[in-house]
């Protein structure tokens, strides 16, 4: 042990205060004054036995660890990135009147499962089932908590136990988060029955899978969503399937409603697979729909009443909050127009070049030295229209990346950005007008800091 005059590690070890003592000085519930305390110390015995530099006065570190405590993990973040439909950022942004709704369901109680005309128990789906059957022509609908859900159920109830459900092999896509079709119908109880090759499948295939195969409850055609096969490719459209007699589901993946002529070609329609016969269409609400999280099953009416009665869809089920801000998002698609201009997915992918300078020009002025206007790709992103790359102009921050990157994390609120050949660059597709000056704001202190 070291003298009493010692300034080394052990001395330091010994001046630090009591847990309960720091504790005593911070304006918090017990519990979380101790918890902040304990962390603040603990960080510093760690610095003091690793030889590094430790600080005297403990009670500012443990006031900021206590400020991180008492503020909600989940945050709001401005994205930066350019990616319209990133995961890791929760996806679609809500329109205003999905907001606005989700406020309304969430203050008291609600009609989730009550019909007011009658004072009898109702069904949630009936929220969205009008309108979903309004805007791609199906004879009934429900919806479920996400897009794997979605294709889960419909799988559960037209095959079931034992049943086939026949799948391109070009088709067993891993649809993120390391979740594949062939585990999906494994868990509905299904047995797969793969045919073709990866890059052809024909119509001789599905045939020849339905002779040898008489167990057969579905086909099921799965839409590429994060990736293309391109070259010596063939498929078989949906039209071609609903015509072998066997119920057909559709997994379109990102929900796009063709609302919009002209803006995006490459997406597979939900009208369009309903049109064809497909017993059930399924997709997701938070991609290109540009609604919450949920998983959208729409078809005939038969297909529809099984994927209802079936347990899974009680397991499975939206919540009311999801529900509301869905219901707003497919009222906006009423009008086409109204719909481009105010669900943000649409509106950022639709921006013109002006518009982008112009906002570009604005954030790297309010950002001022260290900041240049220059050009770059975003993307879709979410599992949606993989090779549209999305070009136009950027703002290039001249500052060590990582440095910069984390810094603008570190920021309230925390700004996302995106590191491109060495350099961070803040992408005004992504951001609004009343964003533009917060991005700047942060930018301008993650500069100066250095």
């Amino acid at each position: 042990m070291g003298a009493r005059g010692d300034t080394g590690p052990a001395a330091t070890l010994r001046s630090l205060p009591s847990v309960h003592e720091l504790a005593g000085a911070l304006d918090a519930p017990h519990a979380l004054a101790v918890a902040a305390a304990r962390a603040a110390i603990d960080e510093q015995r760690a610095a003091a036995i690793a030889g590094g530099p430790v600080d005297g006065d403990l009670l500012p570190r443990a006031r900021e660890l206590l400020a991180e405590m008492e503020r909600g993990s989940l945050r709001r973040v401005v994205n930066a990135t350019g990616v319209i439909l990133h995961t890791n950022l929760g996806r679609s942004p809500l329109p205003s009147a999905a907001r606005e709704a989700v406020a309304r369901a969430a203050e008291g109680y609600s009609n989730l499962e009550l019909d007011l005309s009658t004072g009898e128990r109702g069904s949630r789906h009936a929220h969205v089932e009008r309108l979903l059957c309004e805007l791609t022509g199906a004879e009934a609908a429900i919806v479920v908590n996400n897009g794997a859900g979605a294709v889960l159920l419909a799988a559960a109830a037209l095959a079931g136990p034992g049943r086939g459900i026949v799948v391109a092999r070009g088709q067993l896509v891993e649809i993120g988060g390391g979740f594949r079709i062939p585990e999906v119908i494994a868990q509905s109880g299904a047995r797969l029955v793969e045919v073709g090759t990866t890059n052809r499948t024909r119509i001789a295939d599905y045939v020849r899978a339905l002779e040898t195969h008489d167990d057969v409850g579905a086909i099921m055609r799965v839409h590429q969503s994060n990736f293309r096969t391109v070259g010596f490719v063939e498929d078989v459209p949906v039209e071609a399937l609903c015509e072998l007699g066997v119920p057909v589901i559709d997994d379109v993946g990102s929900g796009w409603l063709a609302s919009q002529p002209g803006v995006i070609d490459e997406e597979p329609v939900i009208g369009a697979s309903v049109g064809a016969g497909a017993a059930l269409v399924c997709c997701s609400g938070d991609k290109l729909l540009g609604g919450p999280q949920a998983g959208l099953i729409v078809g005939r009416r038969e297909a529809v009443a099984a994927a209802r009665r079936h347990p899974l869809a009680r397991a499975l089920r939206i919540d009311k909050l999801s529900l509301a801000a869905l219901e707003a998002t497919l009222r906006l698609y009423r009008d086409p127009e109204r719909a481009l201009r105010e669900i943000p997915v649409l509106a950022m992918l639709t921006l013109d070049e002006g518009t982008l300078a112009e906002r570009a020009a604005r954030l790297a002025a309010a950002i001022g030295e260290g900041a240049s206007v220059t050009r770059a790709a975003g993307k879709v992103g979410g599992g949606a229209l993989p090779l549209l790359e999305l070009e136009g102009p950027v703002v290039a921050l001249d500052a060590n990346a990582e440095t910069m990157a984390r810094a603008l994390r570190e920021a309230d609120p925390p700004v996302i950005a995106r590191i491109h050949d060495g350099r961070v660059l803040l992408d005004p597709r992504t951001l609004g007008d009343d964003e533009l000056e917060l991005v700047a704001t942060a930018a301008r202190g993650a500069l100066e800091s250095g």
